[in-house]
């Protein structure tokens, strides 16, 4: 039987008097892919705030590996292997992609991180072409790989991802995708927050929906994907 990674129930978040969180239950498997969807301000980045405290919570409850983490950190989130990709990357813009990168490994201490920034070169050549470059100086797709590589130095156990095709290309897009399928198969958890509902439940075990700050649907993800209601409401059919 697979282990609860993570497991958020009854989750309430808001912002002075205007509640942007209600009442949200979900949890994610250890293996899984699980693709939280939903259009733009529906709470899914708040979400993942709470998850990671980042966001200060009015109710609720989080576990992680079957323990309450409320009032944790996100550096002691991610000592513990939970670990996010932020919207809008976060990369130290005035350090170099080498630099970045031992950055993400800033909680470990151990013998390996060398060998696991080639790992990361592995998965993103692009970067290893350019380990020099300030990453201030980069794309935003070629950031968005770095902010990706970054947090794979921390080597979680679930890899929370915040938008991680906004902005991008189409083929930026495609790669990125790409990536995250790789990730997930070399047996990473991950929790995937986007607008692009099709991608992302093409990608997932399972999905949920997010609208006005409330978990409106949930299941399986090819089950999702076909739902008349997700299509009208997230792929314009």
């Amino acid at each position: 039987m697979s282990q609860t990674m993570l497991k958020v129930s009854g989750r309430k978040v808001a912002y002075g008097g205007i509640q942007a969180v209600k009442g949200v239950n979900f949890e994610v498997q250890q293996g899984e892919l699980v693709s939280l969807i939903g259009a733009n301000g529906a709470g899914k980045t708040t979400t993942l705030k709470a998850v990671t405290g980042t966001q200060p919570v009015a109710a609720g409850d989080i576990e992680y590996l079957g323990k309450p983490i409320k009032g944790q950190g996100p550096w002691d989130l991610v000592r513990q292997g939970l670990v996010m990709v932020p919207e809008g990357r976060g990369t130290f813009t005035r350090m170099t992609i080498t630099e970045n990168l031992q950055m993400g490994a800033f909680v470990r201490d151990d013998d390996e991180i060398e060998a696991d920034i080639d790992k990361v070169f592995a998965i993103f050549p692009r970067l290893k072409e350019r380990r020099a470059q300030l990453a201030g100086t980069m794309s935003g797709g070629e950031q968005q790989m770095l902010a990706m590589g970054r947090a794979l130095m921390a080597r979680p156990k679930v890899l929370l991802l915040d938008e991680p095709s906004m902005g991008l290309s189409p083929i930026m897009v495609d790669k990125i995708f790409e990536v995250v399928a790789d990730i997930h198969s070399r047996g990473t958890t991950v929790l995937l927050v986007e607008q692009n509902a099709s991608r992302a439940l093409g990608l997932a075990n399972r999905g949920y929906v997010m609208d006005s700050g409330e978990i409106t649907m949930g299941g399986e993800a090819k089950a999702l994907l076909s739902d008349p209601r997700v299509r009208a409401a997230y792929l314009g059919e």
